[in-house]
């Protein structure tokens, strides 16, 4: 392999690079640096991050590493666009475990997770009818969630809160990983999720996007 080929496969495509305190997840409340990937190959109707389709800056991962390293706090977040879509994160994942940081992943679960270092806490979407991209749920990475891991989904409507309980049964999820159900912002009304989820007794962490009522969702916070 020439020292060219190995200089383009460590390096990544980088919307931005911020510190703030981390939004969702079981993480949530923790400052956090997160490093977002820019590329995405789902459309999701309730998208925040269109930014992240295209452009970005083309950035090597030592340099990635250097400019978290300015900030105070061993967690890191990688996230998109999606950031499994680029070759290379794999390479990103494995280092900053190395370097010692508390690392989570932000996936659509469209693409194979199977690979994603052992050491890292995978956030992973099953895409619910109502965010339109319900067909590139790959189901198969399921096998590879771990009790540590999270799986995600994003409800639009009752429908959907039906639809990911079905879900929910029929691939033993509370099983295999912790499960968020999340409202749509601006869509399920938060106490009606609230309602069902208590009414159902569900085995499942319900969950705001805190950034969004901080900061209204405005970019790099």
């Amino acid at each position: 392999m020439s020292s060219d080929t190995q200089a383009v496969e460590s390096r990544l495509r980088i919307t931005e690079i911020f510190y703030s305190l981390q939004g969702e997840s079981s993480f949530v409340g923790l400052p956090t640096v997160f490093i977002r990937l820019t590329g995405c190959p789902l459309r999701c109707g309730y998208c925040d991050t269109a930014y992240a389709f295209s452009g970005g800056e083309w950035m090597q991962i030592s340099e990635i590493v250097r400019q978290i390293k300015q900030y105070k706090t061993t967690t890191v977040c990688v996230t998109g666009g999606e950031p499994l879509a680029q070759r290379c994160s794999g390479d990103l994942l494995k280092q900053l475990c190395d370097e010692g940081y508390q690392v989570s992943i932000e996936t659509s679960g469209s693409i194979d997770i199977s690979s994603v270092d052992s050491r890292v806490v995978k956030v992973m979407d099953i895409k619910t009818p109502g965010s339109g991209e319900e067909s590139k749920n790959r189901y198969e990475n399921i096998q590879h969630l771990t009790q540590k891991d999270e799986v995600k989904f994003v409800l639009c409507d009752r429908e959907d809160y039906e639809w990911s309980k079905e879900v929910i049964n029929k691939y033993k999820l509370s099983e295999k990983a912790q499960i968020l159900f999340s409202p749509v912002h601006d869509g399920v009304v938060p106490a009606d999720l609230a309602d069902w989820i208590i009414s159902d007794q569900l085995n499942v962490r319900f969950q705001f996007q805190l950034h969004k009522f901080l900061w209204d969702n405005e970019p790099g916070r």
